[in-house]
């Protein structure tokens, strides 16, 4: 029995992919639940699995294709053993290598226009075929087609690489980002001598009994839930002409992946303790490198932290994740000369940087937000905060 396997549905709002990656080729024996193809969404990488034991007996795409809900990616034979797969004839196996270079758009402006694009040189990646070497060969029907060699500056040779779903759309909501947001960013330093006392006193009692690891993001989402709810116009924001007050605290957590930067969600961590905060972090920070993310994961923010600080940046401004109105950037702890007390001290100090949208938060607020944040921080053991610190 013959079995289609097709591009499952791909989360809400979306419906193209693209094929990230072919785990299989026609011929390999599969079992059930194996893996097929990636696909990677301008949002997650998804992976499609066989449905049953069988034989993969043809496939129908190629990475880097486009591909939208429903299509077929590829067909197997149902069963547990392997079926014998008829060679190709030399003419028709070239044939069929040279259509593999091929993507569906290029594919199909070659047929009607009566194009053999096995006599084009392609000057895609890898030798494929691009839609542009076909309408060369349709604007220059008599003229030979040379091998192109790669596109250079001077001797130094460069790659042109297709730009993967997830970029494009991080691009296109950080534009869209800067272009309808009025995007300003207020600065402060925090002294993180009394968190990294306290953090340093309680780690190894901490992990015994929560089994994570305490760190510092924690204190800080807890921080900044405190400061949202004194200043709610940071968690809200603008639909149309009306302001929408969030009184729930989803926080995006930016982390890196091997697609990009994603920032997936820590729902109602308001109501984690600080143990929770860390296991939600964790366990997110996992799934985007196994590149388990679904779209359930990374919708749905009401204010983001990111960290840059973890590679070393010292200051930065962060560009806000619409339709959120504010994102806090922690950066690298550093050692600097401070006056304490009239007295010249070394502090452990990092910059945090609030970007902010000035058409729904005012300057005031904004400082204000940050100025409490560095309050909570640097001060963790007061009667006032020492229970929301509670280790």
């Amino acid at each position: 029995m013959t079995l289609e396997i097709k591009v499952p549905a791909l989360g809400e709002s979306v419906s193209e992919a693209a094929i990230a990656k072919l785990h299989k080729k026609v011929g390999d024996v599969v079992k059930a639940d194996e893996l097929i193809v990636e696909l990677e969404t301008d949002k997650v990488t998804l992976e499609v699995n066989a449905p049953a034991n069988g034989v993969i007996s043809e496939i129908k795409v190629v990475e880097g294709d486009s591909v939208k809900v429903g299509d077929l990616i590829a067909l197997m034979v149902e069963g547990g053993a392997a079926v014998a797969v008829k060679p190709l004839a030399p003419a028709v196996a070239a044939e069929v290598k040279q259509e593999a270079h091929l993507s569906p758009a290029p594919k199909k402006l070659a047929a009607e226009n009566n194009i053999d694009t096995s006599k084009i040189s392609g000057s895609g990646k890898d030798g494929r075929v691009t839609k542009g070497d076909v309408l060369e060969a349709i604007a220059n029907p008599s003229k030979p087609l040379p091998a192109k060699a790669p596109a250079n500056f001077g001797e130094k040779q460069i790659e042109r690489v297709k730009m993967s779903k997830l970029r494009q759309k991080v691009a296109e909501r950080l534009k869209e980002s800067q272009n309808t947001a009025a995007i300003l960013t207020t600065f402060n330093e925090v002294d993180m001598s009394a968190v990294m006392a306290l953090r340093a006193e309680y780690k190894d009692a901490f992990e015994k009994k929560n089994g994570v690891k305490l760190g510092f993001m924690s204190f800080f989402v807890r921080a900044c839930i405190e400061a949202l709810k004194e200043i709610p116009a940071v968690n809200a924001e603008i639909d149309g002409t009306d302001i929408i007050y969030k009184n729930f605290y989803d926080i995006g957590i930016a982390v890196g992946s091997p697609q990009g930067l994603v920032v997936p969600v820590l729902r109602d961590a308001d109501k984690l303790s600080l143990a929770g905060i860390e296991a939600g972090i964790g366990e997110l920070g996992k799934k985007a490198r196994d590149g388990k993310l679904a779209i359930s994961d990374l919708t749905g923010a009401t204010f983001t932290i990111s960290n840059g600080g973890v590679y070393g940046s010292l200051m930065s401004t962060p560009i806000i994740n619409p339709p959120q109105s504010g994102i806090l950037g922690m950066h690298k702890i550093q050692e600097r000369p401070m006056v304490v007390a009239g007295k010249i001290e070394i502090r452990p100090m990092m910059y945090l940087a609030l970007s902010y949208d000035h058409r729904i938060i005012d300057g005031k607020e904004a400082v204000t937000f940050l100025v409490r944040v560095k309050e909570l921080i640097e001060n963790p053991l007061k009667p006032q905060t020492k229970e929301m610190f509670c280790v």
